[in-house]
């Protein structure tokens, strides 16, 4: 089948849109018509190589569509259900076993090695191979994911919004609800003020965080924080002591903090503005970083720990997430942008300059 999709030939460059060939959907595969995807900085990772998939790709790993065909084997999946992709697993590792697919032993290969979990790939381009990301390519027209990508989602809700929920507002949304869930009345500093910051800043509101603070750089985010859930902020650009400042908010210290920047000092801060026994979830991309463990973690009994997707098992969680959003307590459009397809390199500059918080960008009429 062709579909016009997004490639990126070499490292660092624009997305180029093209007509490449989307083979028929394998075993325990289904083929889905994208309505809509999210952009998501996981993407631009791969984009300049930050991620070594290997190039040629088509990236996008937040869609949103519908089931036009699927393969044998596939159960709980039908044609014309509106479905929302997420992250890959293998489904027989003992994490998956285990029910954490999220931390499943074959992540790396399943998202990023460019093929599929049989090794070989559904798109090419001239004839030649293109490489797929997390197991969906989802920057296309049309898309072949295996059935542990996919969940099946209410269709009175506009499918083009959707597709953000399989990564980026999961990964907020869940690091709040299934890694840390915070105690009634316990108090919270979400760092950064992205799409993922403030998907976990509605997550605190709805697990009744008494304090939710908004640590960011810039007004507009911040005053959109406070308007979706965050009972103070933060302003990098004027406070000089984030961590006091914090402490002072919460007397004494926050019980929980996130990091969704990977940023060095941010980090740190995201561990010192904790009191005793805090717990801190880093989820941004992050290198090395350098601190005295026994300052930050061990003499105050604090807990570093990594989440990956929120903790999510997607088919449980995106719904919940969607019901939450028909409630008026997981207000997500808020945060969405929608451009045409073809201006995908348009979005990305938008969101590069802070103009737009998450970007969707719309391929196909539902």
């Amino acid at each position: 089948m062709l579909s016009k999709a997004a490639v990126v030939h070499n490292k660092g460059e624009k997305y180029v849109i093209e007509e490449i060939e989307v083979a028929a959907p394998k075993a325990d595969e289904v083929l889905v018509k994208i309505v809509g995807v999210g952009l998501c900085h996981t993407d631009q990772l791969g984009q300049e190589q930050l991620i070594p998939v290997p190039l040629p790709a088509v990236f996008g790993h937040e869609g949103s569509g519908i089931v036009m065909e699927v393969g044998e084997g596939v159960t709980g999946i039908k044609v014309g259900d509106h479905v929302v992709l997420s992250y890959s697993s293998c489904g027989i590792c003992e994490n998956c076993l285990d029910g954490k697919p999220y931390c499943c032993v074959n992540n790396g290969m399943l998202q990023f090695s460019g093929v599929m979990a049989d090794g070989t790939s559904r798109l090419s381009l001239n004839g030649k191979k293109v490489s797929s990301f997390f197991g969906q390519s989802s920057f296309s027209q049309y898309s072949v994911a295996n059935q542990r990508n996919v969940v099946v989602v209410d269709k009175e809700v506009d499918l083009t919004i959707l597709g953000p929920l399989g990564c980026g507002f999961e990964t907020g949304a869940g690091t709040v609800l299934n890694a840390l869930k915070p105690e009634f009345g316990s108090t919270i500093a979400v760092f950064g003020c992205g799409s993922l910051g403030l998907a976990a800043i509605m997550a605190a509101k709805i697990a009744n965080c008494h304090k939710i603070i908004a640590v960011g750089g810039t007004a507009s985010k911040l005053e959109l924080a406070k308007e979706l859930g965050a009972t103070d902020t933060v302003n990098t650009r004027e406070v000089k002591d984030v961590v006091a400042e914090i402490k002072r908010i919460t007397n004494g210290g926050a019980h929980y903090s996130i990091d969704t920047t990977g940023a060095e000092p941010v980090i740190k801060n995201a561990l010192y503005c904790l009191r005793t026994l805090g717990v801190c979830a880093e989820v941004g991309v992050s290198g090395d970083v350098t601190m005295n463990i026994f300052d930050a973690i061990t003499m105050e009994g604090r807990t570093l720990v990594g989440v990956i997707q929120g903790n999510s098992v997607p088919q449980l969680f995106i719904p919940k997430l969607i019901e939450y959003y028909k409630n008026g307590q997981f207000p997500f459009d808020k945060l969405i942008k929608i451009y045409d397809f073809e201006k995908i390199n348009e979005a990305y500059d938008d969101v590069h300059k802070g103009e737009t918080v998450k970007g969707v960008l719309k391929v196909s009429e539902v």
